[in-house]
């Protein structure tokens, strides 16, 4: 290392010698923002890796869900996991979300750390910092976590005022720069951010960025910056303090909470209704709020999704049947082409159900219903109009007696031949899978259950089958009889477009 090096690591460390909270904060950005208990960790005995927020008596899914299997590949697992279809979805978010032990007592942290990471990356950033919130942040990755999570959601001071009563939480000189600038000591700010570059301890791109919220007139002698593809919360509140705000459009998941408030429009809230929506991060209603708040004002692209939505609505609060056909005719490719025929139909299936529909709109209202959460009482009153409305009712649990799935007609459907599959009556978990529940845990079997099905979709029928099948024997039936209609409806919709 080279005595200028040396120096100036030197100087850094004096710099953190002084403490934070010496520093006078100014005032937040957003008003009522409250720093929340970080010291407090009620879980007792069971650690913070057995924190959620659905206990068992909720999910059913016992307190040993995730014992007996490595820490690490459970980790893993979790990194990779991408549901294919809104009822998988909804599983893995109650697996994150549920209260059960870790792994092993010293994978504690690591494990909440995999599980909030999964809901973060799924926008599910509400329900990530309520169990930060809960568990506290003793430990620096959970700190980071919070960190991160607070900056996001513009609550700036908290983890500020945090790190000045705890600076061994991080060591994320950035943080710390930000931080002490807002408290009002720009130059040792600066003094640090210095020391930083000199040895590397930053990357480039962030001493740069830093160096421009330090000092406007470095900003405007350097000119514009690129805008990162995957900003931190921290470099996302820089660019906004810089006078360069991000667009979250294009922004990862998570960004996209920001625009729900409606401050960026009425059109950016749509937007981020729709892409939380399709991560299942956003309930039906929420989204019916969202598309019914105002009347559009153009034409295009999102405003004839909202129009088309905002007519069927209408129609079937018209109480004229002749009305709800057409608009349904409508809204019903509008809502497929933006991946959101699942929270459609939630919304709608029941009352298309009762109505006197015919030709594609009696189609549609079929296909809503067996979409729809209440997807086996709607299918047990449909008429079997043909071999595939009866095959559908047999998967959906609600075909006569006298229906043999395992010699009945299989219908035109992606995926047909892989579900009939998983539902006859001699279909089993394969042997690995079985093999795997017996040595491991079942939160790691259905993990891999989760990720066969993924697979399925992709184009290895054998694997649809075996997770469906897996699903299916150990007691979640419900979520097998979704995915499988989930797979074989939305795959069509989209071979159809």
């Amino acid at each position: 290392m080279t005595a200028r090096k040396t120096t100036g690591l030197a100087l850094a460390l004096l710099a953190f010698a002084a403490p934070l909270g010496a520093q006078q904060d100014q005032p937040p950005v957003t008003g009522g923002a409250e720093v929340p208990r970080v010291d407090s960790a009620p879980l007792g005995a069971q650690g913070v890796g057995s924190a959620g927020l659905l206990p068992p008596s909720v999910t059913g899914f016992p307190n040993t869900l995730w014992q007996g299997s490595d820490p690490g590949r459970v980790a893993r697992l979790i990194e990779r996991t991408e549901p294919a279809v809104p009822a998988l979805q909804s599983l893995m978010r109650t697996l994150m979300l549920a209260e059960a032990a870790p792994p092993s007592p010293q994978a504690d942290v690591a494990h909440l750390g995999a599980r909030l990471d999964w809901l973060i990356a799924d926008g599910a950033v509400d329900e990530a910092l309520a169990v930060l919130e809960i568990v506290g942040t003793n430990e620096p990755e959970l700190f980071a976590r919070w960190s991160d999570l607070t900056m996001l959601l513009g609550r700036i001071e908290a983890p500020c005022r945090t790190l000045s009563a705890r600076p061994a939480l991080s060591d994320d000189l950035g943080l710390r720069v930000f931080c002490i600038a807002r408290g009002g000591d720009w130059s040792r700010a600066a003094l640090i951010l210095g020391s930083a570059g000199q040895i590397g301890a930053l990357p480039a791109r962030r001493v740069d960025l830093l160096e421009r919220y330090l000092d406007p007139e470095i900003h405007e002698s350097r000119g514009p910056l690129l805008p990162p593809v995957r900003p931190t919360p921290l470099e996302f509140r820089l660019f906004e303090a810089i006078g360069e705000p991000l667009p979250t459009a294009p922004l990862p998941l998570p960004f996209a909470v920001l625009d729900m408030t409606g401050d960026m429009g009425w059109r950016a809230q749509i937007v981020a209704a729709e892409r939380l929506a399709r991560a299942g991060a956003l309930t039906a209603n929420r989204l019916l709020g969202i598309y019914t708040a105002r009347q559009p004002a153009a034409s295009g692209g999102v405003w004839d999704r909202v129009e088309a939505f905002q007519a069927l609505d209408r129609a079937l609060a018209s109480d004229v049947p002749g009305a709800v056909g057409p608009a349904l005719e409508k809204a019903w490719p509008q809502m497929a082409s933006a991946g959101l025929l699942v929270p459609f139909s939630t919304l709608f299936a029941r009352q298309l159900s009762e109505l006197p529909l015919e030709g594609r709109a009696a189609d549609m209202a079929e296909r809503a219903a067996l979409l729809s959460p209440g997807y086996r009482s709607l299918a047990e009153g449909m008429r079997a109009r043909n071999a595939e409305t009866a095959f559908l009712k047999a998967i959906a649990g609600a075909a006569p007696e006298d229906y043999d799935l395992a010699s009945a007609e299989v219908p035109d459907l992606p995926h047909a031949e892989a579900v009939a599959a998983a539902f006859t009556h001699d279909a089993a978990m394969p042997d690995a899978l079985a093999q795997a529940l017996a040595e491991t845990s079942l939160g790691e079997t259905l993990l891999r259950a989760i990720d066969l099905f993924s697979d399925g979709m992709a184009g290895n029928p054998q694997s649809l089958t075996d997770a469906l099948a897996t699903l299916r024997a150990v007691g979640l039936q419900d979520t097998a009889r979704r995915a499988a209609l989930q797979a074989m409806l939305l795959d069509a919709e989209r071979a159809r477009r």
